[in-house]
This record gives C-alpha cells, structure tokens and sequence, in this order.
C-alpha cells in the first residue's frame, strides 16, 4: 500500500470516527469497529504484499524462456530462409515481443503494488 493510500485510509478512518460522534468513538463499540477496519486494511495489506511477490514470480518464469524464443527467431530470421519459413519465423517473433511487452505492463503492476 502507498503512503497516499495510508493517508487516505488515515483521513476516512478519522471520518468514519467523527460520524459516529466524539462520545461513540470513545465507547468500545467505535473502538471495536475502528480495530476490525485497520485489521481488514492489515489483511489487504498483507494480500497485495503476495500479489506482488506471485508477479515477480510469474515475470521471471516467463521471462527466461520467452528470451530464448525471441533470440532463435530473431537468429533464424538471419538466415536465407524461403518464404513460409521466414513468415513463420517473423509470426515467433511478433508474439514473443508482444508477451514481452504484456510482461512488461505487469512490471508496472508489481511496482504499484508494493509502493
């Protein structure tokens, strides 16, 4: 979670308590609802801390293996080949940089996930 987010959570908490009144808030009951929201705010925390990690998990496993296929096709299409091969060789091609670019979209996500 952001520093923004924090904040923002921070302001609607002060909000939430503020709304069920000074006296409330400092009853158990407001205390008891404000302890259940910063724990759900713990658990989301907790949860996008895991989503970052299987991304960075899922980027590497994709990662190595997409850069071999993108090499080999970018090698065969160095080479005289006739003009099935080399279409098929330029389709390898396409799809691996368009993966790659996908792979580099979820780079952003993992990025804005644990910030």
């Amino acid at each position: 979670m952001t520093e923004q987010d924090k904040q923002s959570v921070a302001i609607v908490l002060d909000e939430a308590a503020s709304q069920v009144g000074s006296s409330q808030a400092s009853s158990p009951a407001g205390n008891e609802a404000e302890e259940k929201i910063r724990a759900l705010v713990a658990d989301y925390e907790a949860r996008i801390d895991e989503v970052a990690e299987l991304i960075a998990r899922v980027r590497h496993e994709i990662n190595n293996p997409l850069t071999g296929v993108l090499g080999q096709a970018q090698l065969l299409l160095r080479e005289e080949l006739n003009e099935k091969a080399r279409k098929r060789a330029q389709t390898i091609e396409d799809l691996a940089i368009r993966i790659r670019d996908i792979v580099a979209q979820l780079r952003h996500v993992q990025k804005t996930s644990k910030s």
